[in-house]
């Protein structure tokens, strides 16, 4: 099946937070017809206004529906909401999975869509809040190939690119690649934070340092634009602190089973705790700046020379 303006999908989106709310914004502006829900009912209510059906229990939005996409917190959550789900599911269904929920987690999702008949699709996507706002996700997938052509419908409507990664969702090839790019866009943030408290600690204004790598090879958009936002003080989320501890435990636990050391991504676990534990949790995770500094301040940039 595919899409369009005569022959729209129907898809279920659970989940509309940060990333999810975009998402099922775009697939309506594409044409298809959309059902969410959320855990926090009032977070799905405006959507009301894009034309999306905005529905009370999980159940009701994935009946009838040709597309399941969930975009929750974690594996847990997500294993939750399908439950809830279960006997309004119908065999065949295309469960696009996006949330980030690592390869053990992914496991027990291909169980579940084994058990239900559904045909399942590992598809975490790659990029925050503007990306999902904008339709321009990278979109990493795996599954059936005559899941294609329905999850690909959706894929256009919520990405600029989709990277397909073999059949075989069950070996998660696609929850596997997703935590090896997140643990290259926390050691960005991490760095940035931690060079922004340096610099503030030494007196040094940070233009300076920006100025020494402007063009350069050291120079990028994410240390930019994660720098820019402690500069602000403007927190508002693109992906909250909660979320990245969350990603960030989820790369330590894989290292850990497959043997590898990530020393980097240990300490940086390490640092969203505290900045969690500093009542940053649903900022944007540029906030782990503030683990840089005891005690914690709320805000703007902190003075390190006081406290």
């Amino acid at each position: 099946m595919t899409s369009t303006p005569e022959n729209p999908l129907t898809v279920a989106v659970l989940g509309t937070g940060i990333m999810g709310a975009g998402m099922a914004r775009n697939l309506a502006a594409a044409g298809h017809t959309v059902r969410a829900w959320n855990r926090t009912a009032a977070r799905a209510e405006p959507l009301a206004g894009y034309g999306i059906t905005v529905v009370a229990d999980a159940a009701q939005a994935v009946a009838g529906a040709d597309v399941v996409l969930t975009m929750v917190l974690d594996g847990a959550a997500v294993l939750d909401a399908m439950e809830g789900a279960a006997a309004a599911l119908r065999a065949g269904v295309v469960w696009v999975q996006s949330s980030t929920v690592g390869p053990d987690a992914q496991a027990q999702l291909a169980a579940l869509a084994r058990e239900y008949r559904l045909r399942f699709v590992d598809a975490p996507v790659l990029g925050s809040k503007p990306a999902a706002e904008g339709g321009t996700l990278v979109v990493l997938a795996a599954g059936p190939d005559d899941a294609r052509p329905v999850a690909d419908a959706v894929f256009d409507a919520v990405g600029r690119t989709t990277v397909w990664l073999g059949e075989n969702s069950a070996e998660a090839p696609a929850s596997s690649l997703k935590l090896v790019l997140n643990s290259w866009v926390l050691a960005v943030n991490h760095a940035t934070g931690e060079v922004m408290a340096l610099a503030e600690a030494l007196h040094v204004d940070p233009d300076r340092f920006f100025d020494a790598i402007d063009g350069g090879p050291l120079d990028t958009p994410y240390l930019r634009a994660k720098a820019a936002v402690i500069q602000s003080g403007d927190y508002r989320p693109s992906f909250t602190v909660e979320a990245a501890w969350k990603d960030a435990r989820l790369i330590t636990a894989a290292a850990e089973e497959a043997g590898v050391r990530l020393d980097l991504a240990a300490a940086g676990t390490e640092r969203l705790r505290r900045a969690v534990a500093q009542g940053h949790g649903a900022k944007d995770m540029a906030a782990a700046y503030f683990a840089s500094f005891t005690p914690a301040r709320d805000g703007g940039r902190p003075d390190p020379t006081q406290g």
